[in-house]
């Protein structure tokens, strides 16, 4: 079964100001987790974090451009990308 894939309002607003080098890369992630869910220990720098939140970094170096995702209802599988941006203001 798919995964739906939802931005919040912010990330949104958000993935409209990164490069497009990251957006590509964020998409790629995207499509990957509507395909097999929201735990990618297949891509590099991804890591689980407390309860259902989960981050990827999409770009090492400076400045370093991360994606961070909770799982929203694993019943239905929706999950919600609640920032991308840079790594200094992520919320984790």
């Amino acid at each position: 079964m798919a995964w739906n894939v939802v931005y919040s309002r912010s990330a949104a607003k958000l993935r409209e100001k990164i490069p497009e080098r990251v957006k590509a890369m964020l998409d790629a992630l995207i499509i990957d987790i509507r395909a097999t869910g929201p735990v990618r220990g297949d891509w590099p720098n991804y890591s689980k974090l407390s309860g259902e939140l989960h981050h990827c970094h999409l770009k090492k170096g400076q400045p370093t451009y991360v994606a961070v995702w909770r799982l929203q209802a694993n019943e239905v599988h929706i999950v919600e990308i609640i920032y991308v941006g840079t790594h200094e203001k992520a919320p984790y």
